[in-house]
């Protein structure tokens, strides 16, 4: 009886084939983390930070919530606002969601129509509903930062007037952003470091503001700054990356391709600021940073509402 030759299976033999030598990978990869988890205790809270925070989950949540209520009530707005705000809110959500070609043509249509035409098909009353559902956006954002901050919920008497806050200064913020990106006509130069400045700012204030103040400001610093930079970041990647999406997605789709392309990237815009405020608090609680920003490290520091 011959042996089995070298490489090939027998008869009381395994030889590792490439689902074992994949697990292998795997197990190694997995005692990697370990170690990392271990070893830099700021990669172990990150990754916990994110599992805690459910990431995608709430993304997902906050780009439906946007698309369905917010979109809608910025236009409403609009519609009633001067043209120099309409023609802001076309210019940022051509930049924003790639809003080009035939569907740029039909959302301008639909923002110059006169303004007896809109009052009587919508009226005054519809603006206020439509306000009123898009806080919905408001407070799906508020539980993402008390679960990033892991801050019991905050009654509605307490937050309902800064749903509304939040969503207007968002609004106007969005019919903005097309003026200073490009520097209040002195430059993209200028311009891009000014947008930093100001989403940096947006996103600071937005984690006081629905928080209820019940986490301080300096810690809140560097989940701002994260997130205005990965704002900016996503703002000049969807100029450069948007027309020629939503070009595709309408030439294999008809219409609906422009629906599918804005979620989709809305839910890359969210999942962005999630996990810049989400990271914000893991660097604002290293040993250093905190002593830099005045974060407190006992248990149960942000159960009562401060200042």
């Amino acid at each position: 009886m011959t042996e089995p030759q070298r490489g090939e299976d027998g008869p009381g033999e395994e030889r590792p084939g490439r689902w074992s030598r994949a697990r292998s990978r795997v197990a190694g990869l997995a005692g990697t983390a370990k170690v990392l988890r271990e070893e830099v205790p700021l990669v172990g809270r990150a990754l916990r930070q994110i599992v805690r925070v459910n990431l995608l989950d709430s993304a997902t949540r906050l780009a439906a919530q946007a698309f369905l209520s917010a979109l809608p009530a910025l236009l409403a707005v609009a519609v009633f606002a001067p043209a120099a705000i309409r023609d802001g809110v076309v210019s940022s959500m051509r930049d924003q969601l790639g809003i080009t070609g035939e569907a740029q043509k039909t959302f301008q249509q639909m923002m110059s129509a006169e303004h007896t035409d809109v009052t009587q098909s919508f009226g005054a009353v519809g603006v206020v509903v439509t306000l009123l559902s898009a806080t919905t956006l408001s407070r799906a954002l508020q539980r993402v930062c008390e679960r990033c901050w892991e801050i019991p919920k905050a009654g509605t008497r307490v937050a309902a007037w800064r749903w509304l806050v939040w969503l207007l200064v968002w609004l106007v913020f969005l019919v903005l952003q097309v003026p200073v990106r490009k520097g209040f006509g002195l430059g993209v130069w200028i311009g891009y470091p000014l947008l930093l400045v100001f989403a940096t700012l947006l996103w600071w204030w937005t984690q006081h503001l629905l928080l209820g103040s019940r986490v301080r400001w300096y810690p809140l610093l560097p989940g701002a700054v994260l997130c205005g930079g990965g704002q900016v970041l996503l703002t000049v990647a969807a100029l450069v990356y948007l027309p020629g999406a939503v070009s595709r997605s309408v030439a294999k789709f008809g219409p609906y391709g422009v629906v599918f392309t804005s979620l989709s990237w809305l839910i890359v815009l969210f999942t962005a600021m999630t996990l810049g405020i989400a990271l914000g608090r893991v660097v604002s609680e290293e040993s250093a940073a905190a002593r830099l920003l005045g974060t407190p490290t006992e248990p149960g520091r942000w159960g009562r509402r401060e200042g």
